[in-house]
């Protein structure tokens, strides 16, 4: 297995990218200690296959029956546009805060206060979204994770009043884990990854080898009502291959950032679309029943009747270990997020936000990451059905930080970027990642299916946000919480627009902000 840490790498590439860093205009505050796997880890374990798509698989189901696998697929393509724009834009700017960081380059600075705004929010909120997937499975390894008694279901109150106190325990953990150290939490995450790609694997086996049907299963229609219920059962694919650009987030902390992270973003996505679909199509054809308890018990409900009660909770504790590296890696990206954006004086509070500790740990973001997430776990208390509401709602703003980020790039692409640039060269000399011809065809598509999706989450399904009909306002809760990202942005913005101004004022590339110094190597 690859090391997290490579301290074997040379001392002078880490030198040419802090010199890279100071062309930027900022200083090396942040250790770079990570190596190619710690970084694959970044974006894999956001994504986090195992941990979504336990705790999604029933709710796309649901919708369309064993038909929805074909969303996978087609979520899988078009995020590759978007990761495909991403992996360029990694090799040119290697920079924390890689969204805040990109949108401003690309768009201006207001673009990009709106981008790291938006994807802060988006990331606190699926911090405690993630949290949540506990309840998902630690009930059904052991009844006395149920700490309160009654039903483990998600949807019930005693179920949703648990999942607050299993979430509000690893809450705690993962804010102590990245306030230690980014080598504490390296190791922790690539340890994690491992065990996660090694279950990925044994569980494709174990299904596939357990099979009652064929794959044809898949193209069984009958569960399918209307378009518009295939466009739902999407939302479970597109809840789940998000986060692949947190490779981006710790590019200041990687070694040699410019050849690695845009390889590794791909990588991110790749693997897990693949041993997603593989997941899918193995639970479909293992699957005891392919009825309402399917759309109900989900793949817990697979995994346990095919693999017996021993087995099964053996991959169901991996999925908990999986669950718990999700939450740290979220956390650790919006810590870097934060970070960046508060050198810049983007953030209330950013001289303390910007601090960085002797082990190079953001202590004061992650807590702020903690607490706002526990929040939003708190929130929940007599409200089920808010959970749901959550994971969509955090997934919706995620999307529009994406299209923050493709839009203007396409803008700037039919300018001539990055032509203007001129060559550019990663740390050992060899041309940075480019997609050359195919750079406009895939930027388009990357903004239109950034759109679609968008407008498909926040569209206010009462089937998705309030399925049993107890509270209108759920319905309408991501129209609702993007709403009020925006009025809070606009808030913030207006406060600290005149620091922040000063702030980008001296870097290189001012006035403007929108494009990196150019040169062989920025």
């Amino acid at each position: 297995m690859a090391t997290s840490t490579d301290t074997a790498r040379p001392t002078s590439l880490d030198d040419t990218a802090a010199g890279d860093l100071n062309e930027f205009g900022y200083g090396q505050d942040l250790h770079r200690s990570i190596g190619t796997y710690a970084s694959f880890a970044a974006g894999f374990s956001f994504v986090s296959i195992l941990t979504t798509v336990f705790q999604l698989f029933g709710f796309g189901f649901s919708f369309a029956g064993p038909f929805f696998f074909w969303t996978w697929p087609a979520v899988f393509l078009g995020q590759l546009m978007v990761a495909l724009c991403f992996a360029e834009l990694a090799g040119r700017y290697p920079l924390s805060g890689a969204i805040y960081q990109w949108a401003r380059r690309l768009g201006g600075h207001v673009v990009g206060w709106f981008a790291g705004w938006t994807m802060v929010i988006a990331q606190i909120v699926t911090v405690a979204a993630a949290a949540i997937a506990m309840q998902a499975v630690l009930p059904a390894i052991w009844s006395g994770f149920q700490v309160v008694g009654g039903d483990p279901s998600i949807a019930s109150l005693t179920g949703a009043t648990n999942a607050i106190v299993l979430g509000l325990v690893l809450l705690i953990v993962t804010t102590v884990i990245n306030s230690v150290a980014v080598r504490v939490m390296a190791v922790v995450n690539a340890v994690g990854v491992t065990a996660e790609l090694i279950g990925v694997v044994l569980l494709v086996i174990a299904l596939f080898s357990t099979s009652v049907r064929g794959p044809g299963i898949v193209l069984d229609t009958s569960g399918v009502s209307s378009f518009g219920a295939l466009l739902a059962a999407g939302l479970m694919a597109g809840y789940v291959l998000v986060g692949f650009d947190s490779a981006g987030e710790l590019a200041e902390e990687t070694h040699n950032p410019r050849r690695t992270t845009p390889k590794t973003i791909l990588r991110a996505l790749i693997i897990s679309g693949i041993g997603g679909g593989l997941i899918l199509l193995g639970a479909l054809m293992a699957s005891p029943s392919l009825d309402d308890e399917l759309s109900s018990g989900g793949l817990a409900y697979v995994v346990t009747s095919r693999l017996g009660d021993v087995w099964g909770r053996v991959f169901l504790a991996d999925v908990v270990l999986a669950a718990f590296v999700c939450t740290l890696a979220i956390q650790t990206a919006t810590t870097r997020m934060i970070f960046s954006m508060s050198r810049d004086e983007v953030l209330p509070f950013s001289r303390h936000l910007r601090k960085v500790s002797h082990r190079g740990a953001t202590v004061h973001a992650a807590v702020l990451v903690g607490v706002g997430a526990a929040v939003l776990l708190l929130i929940n208390l007599g409200h089920a059905g808010v959970f749901t509401a959550l994971t969509s709602t955090c997934i919706v703003l995620l999307y529009l930080a994406y299209l923050c980020v493709t839009g203007p790039m396409l803008y700037r692409r039919l300018k001539g970027w990055p032509a203007e640039l001129g060559p550019q060269d990663d740390e050992v000399g060899t041309p940075v990642f480019s997609l050359g011809r195919l750079g406009l065809p895939i930027n388009v598509l990357a903004v239109l299916w950034g759109l679609a999706m968008a407008i498909n989450l926040a569209w206010p399904r009462q089937e998705v946000y309030d399925p049993e009909g107890t509270n209108p306002v759920l319905q309408y809760f991501g129209l609702i919480i993007v709403a009020l990202t925006l009025v809070g942005g606009v808030a913030a913005f207006t406060v600290k627009k005149s620091a922040y101004r000063r702030a980008i004022a001296g870097l290189p590339g001012a006035p403007g902000a929108a494009e990196a110094p150019t040169g062989s190597t920025v």
